[in-house]
């Protein structure tokens, strides 16, 4: 269980809801300090006087499944507000004597909520016909409120679609505010943080970046670290911040697996060895990994290769750093909340992350994660206000195994060399063309078939190139990029008559899900 013992906090028990980490986000975006914890793990015991409200998430479950979910009602003795979401509505409904029941009508998908009666709550929230659209997402309601709370909202099938009780500062809605389709949904959170709980705003870029930097000073002293660096936006931020805590104690290891971008590696030597004059350990492990690789085609293979491979370079040659205590890491928040030892509710097990228990537990290192509490989006302002560039820190992301999952089938120098000629051209396309910040995610892939071409009237046998480009606001769903025809028939020509080797290129339109971002 994380807890921050320091900052004024709110605290949102989650209860396996796929929509508790936006919880947190939209929070974040208010400029408060906020830390999501299970369910299982959460007792009135543990909440201290840094509490200034809760938030109760939504969830899978139903009231009545006890035997599936744990809830300390003590903790409602506690003198602070609580907004209870969905599945925390009717949680907090139960819990205070009122009643739960299966819907005769479920409702998913948009919803008129209609303004029952005044409060703070939902103060500025409904349009002048005092209806505000909301996204609802259950098959439960509440159908009998408890004593002393009232009807604020309702919609045509949730009489009790919102509740309070003003005096206790006890808030329930059954839709979800924490999402985009909701409507106003950030001031109604915003009226629960400022209005009802009275917080202030005590999380920003600046004071968190002085912040990070004494906690890292204090944890490590005069010790020495060591951080993988890849020359993404996580790592960069981590090794950044780092040597601003604490010099030239720090030593970074770049390990060069052959599958980075086109001079990427160029790139990162450029930037913080000479730039920023860290300590950078190169290391060009191109034939290493190229020979690991030949003839394996299943992409799970490739990752694993490749993910056991780097870690033991990277232990060859953090050994030969002597007398290191730590090892750096960017893990996220949200790798946190998706590793079930942090949270433990029912949709936490979404995948076992690479900086949670990733490095092998030999190497008897303590850990440095100074970004543990932060989000992605978080990061990068983080990163400007430690001075990077903007091209580090508006990178897209890459995948850890690189082009290897951009190269269906077998991977070669050959077909490497091919995909990063036609990867920059898709990237500098974007720049020249100012798409690039509007684009969560893009790249070229080599596909593993070969098409009839005809150039110059002779006949060509050569591969297929796929260009993908989307849309996101956290990688979770997706959606395509809608270029003008213009921009990708240049795209197109340019590879096709830059690049031997490529005598197609199309354009991946499928949204996630169904698909993935990534082709492996």
């Amino acid at each position: 269980m994380i807890l921050n013992q320091k900052l004024d906090k709110i605290l949102i028990i989650d209860f396996g809801s796929q929509f508790t980490q936006l919880i947190a986000r939209r929070i974040r975006e208010l400029n408060v300090f906020c830390e999501i914890v299970s369910h299982k793990e959460i007792s009135v015991s543990k909440v201290n006087s840094n509490v200034k409200g809760l938030i109760l998430s939504g969830g899978p479950l139903n009231v009545y499944e006890k035997d599936k979910f744990s809830f300390d009602k003590n903790i409602l003795k506690k003198n602070f507000p609580i907004l209870g979401i969905c599945f925390g509505h009717q949680i907090l409904s139960k819990s205070l004597g009122g009643r739960v029941k299966q819907s005769k009508h479920r409702e998913f998908g948009l919803a008129n909520l209609k303004k029952k009666s005044n409060s703070k709550l939902l103060k500025g929230f409904f349009d002048k016909k005092n209806i505000s659209k909301v996204w609802m997402s259950h098959a439960d309601q509440v159908t009998k409120i408890p004593k002393s709370f009232k009807i604020i909202a309702s919609s045509q099938n949730s009489k009790f679609a919102a509740i309070e009780n003003d005096k206790k500062n006890y808030y329930g809605v059954q839709f979800h505010p924490e999402v985009t389709h909701t409507h106003n949904g950030k001031k109604l959170i915003s009226n629960f943080l400022f209005q009802i709980c009275k917080i202030k705003k005590n999380w920003s870029s600046k004071d968190q970046r002085l912040k990070l930097i004494k906690e890292i000073q204090n944890q490590v002293g005069n010790e020495k670290v060591i951080c993988a660096l890849s020359g993404g936006v996580d790592s960069s931020v981590v090794a950044q911040l780092l040597n601003k805590a604490i010099g030239k104690n720090l030593h970074c290891i770049f390990v060069n697996t052959g599958l980075l971008r086109k001079d990427e590696e160029k790139q990162v030597i450029n930037t913080f060895k000479r730039k920023l004059k860290m300590n950078l350990i190169y290391v060009n492990a191109e034939k290493e990994f190229l020979g690991k690789l030949r003839n394996v085609t299943d992409p799970e293979k490739k990752r694993k290769i490749i993910g056991n491979l780097f870690i033991k370079i990277f232990e060859r040659y953090s050994k030969k750093i002597k007398n290191v205590k730590f090892l750096a890491q960017g893990t996220l928040y949200p790798d946190l909340i998706e590793s079930k030892s942090v949270t433990g509710s029912q949709t936490s097990k979404i995948k076992s992350h690479h900086n949670v228990g990733g490095l092998p537990k030999k190497m008897k290192l303590k850990l440095v994660e100074p970004l543990k509490f932060l989000f992605k989006d978080e990061v990068r302002k983080l990163g400007l206000e430690l001075k990077l560039s903007k091209e580090i820190i508006s990178r897209h992301p890459f995948p850890g195994p690189g082009l290897a999952i951009r190269m269906p089938g077998n991977i070669t120098l050959e077909k490497i060399k091919i995909l990063k000629e036609a990867d920059q051209i898709f990237i500098d396309g974007l720049r020249r063309h100012n798409l690039y910040d509007k684009i969560w995610q893009a790249y070229a892939a080599l596909l593993p078939v070969k098409t009839v071409g005809v150039m110059g009237d002779n006949r060509t046998y050569e591969y297929l190139c796929l260009l993908r480009a989307i849309t996101s606001q956290d990688g979770m769903t997706a959606d395509y990029y809608d270029f003008k025809k213009t921009f990708i028939q240049e795209i197109s020509n340019k590879i096709v008559n830059s690049i031997r080797g490529i005598n197609r290129v199309v354009y991946d339109v499928t949204s996630k899900p169904p698909s993935t971002i990534e082709l492996e």
